[in-house]
């Protein structure tokens, strides 16, 4: 049996034909398949810090946008983890959280620095998390005093012996800022409490049972506007986030900046170091091991959540700061750049312990 060459072309226009539709009917049925993975199931963020404060609220306020944008639109709950500086809820969430995208963590900075410095109680290993983004990348941390104390110039602060300097955990990022704030200023035998939840240390401080703490301009403008119109405290230095970014409220334009108060090049390098941990924000992570195309529409819900002005305002609104932040392919990279000086890192290794302080 013989074929012309029309009959041959025809056929081989029909054996194409349907290639084409198997081809495109697999990447449909892919897509929906991968879309659908997330419709009707639940996302845990687990986060690492009592509920309350300010990243806690950062946290909520992200959720319902993540709902919309994650392909399927899975409900997403919060399990609160606190504790070690966040390290107690990134060792579970590197040894114990099953990678199947159901699980991913919102962290303090601390977990990068902790990680960096190989602190001790670290079981992560920090290069093999995934980073997923930050709502902000600019950040104001400033040391407070109550005015009871009359400590109100930076000779009376170091003057002061025992100076009581409450935080949540050894290694949390407020905490390690309290530290640096002790350590560049030069406190006389201060004394670091730990072991509040980031809303309880503000009352514990009215109460006397804490001198000062850091915390976050940001932070005191939202959950503190009482310390500003009864002049109950007083602020004592301040920590640029990126270097130079000047909060827009005046009074924190008065405060000498801690690299002024710094004696010596190596401390320098000391505050530089907590500044590059800073920038990384407060991190969403996820464990190592997600499969790449689940991974691909997390990352995505972040991407479209930051862009999104709603969100934004939203943002604004609850934390009364503005977003800065991260985008998922920027935030790895963040990571890397810190720098790892060997000199600067074992200053900072017993600035961030539960140790006495450097000597200067």
């Amino acid at each position: 049996m013989t074929f012309s060459p029309l009959t041959l072309r025809t056929a081989n226009i029909l054996v194409l034909s349907a290639a084409v539709m198997f081809f495109l009917c697999n990447v449909s049925s892919t897509a929906y398949a991968q879309e659908s993975f997330f419709e009707g199931k639940t996302l845990t963020i687990i986060e690492g810090r009592a509920p309350g404060g300010t990243g806690d609220i950062r946290v909520r306020t992200l959720v319902p946008f993540l709902e919309k944008y994650i392909p399927g639109n899975p409900k997403i709950i919060l399990e609160y983890m606190p504790g070690g500086g966040s390290r107690i809820a990134a060792n579970h969430l590197f040894s114990s959280a099953r990678p199947d995208g159901l699980t991913i963590g919102n962290m303090s900075s601390g977990v990068v620095s902790l990680g960096i410095l190989k602190a001790t109680g670290v079981l992560y290993d920090l290069d093999k998390f995934v980073f997923l983004g930050s709502p902000f990348s600019v950040h104001q941390a400033v040391l407070v005093t109550r005015k009871a104390l009359g400590l109100d110039s930076i000779e009376k602060l170091r003057a002061a012996k025992g100076v009581r300097i409450g935080g949540q955990s050894v290694g949390f990022s407020t905490y390690n800022e309290g530290r640096l704030f002790a350590y560049i200023i030069g406190l006389n035998d201060p004394v670091f409490i730990t072991g509040y939840a980031g809303a309880e240390i503000d009352p514990a401080m009215m109460r006397g049972e804490l001198d000062g703490r850091a915390t976050s301009g940001d932070t005191v403008l939202r959950r503190n506007p009482e310390w500003l119109k009864g002049d109950l405290i007083d602020f004592q230095s301040i920590l640029e986030v990126p270097k130079g970014t000047k909060h827009d409220h005046p009074i924190f334009a008065k405060l000498p900046t801690l690299e002024s108060l710094a004696k010596t090049d190596l401390h320098r390098k000391v505050i530089g170091m907590q500044r590059a941990f800073r920038l990384v924000g407060q991190p969403f992570i996820a464990p190592p091991g997600i499969p790449a195309d689940r991974l691909a529409m997390i990352q995505e819900g972040f991407r479209k959540t930051f862009q999104d002005p709603e969100f934004k305002k939203a943002y604004e609104k609850f934390t009364a700061s503005d977003a800065t932040p991260i985008m998922p392919e920027d935030h790895a990279q963040a990571v890397k750049d810190i720098p790892r000086d060997p000199e600067v890192v074992e200053i900072f290794e017993k600035l961030v312990g539960g140790g006495p302080l450097p000597p200067r």
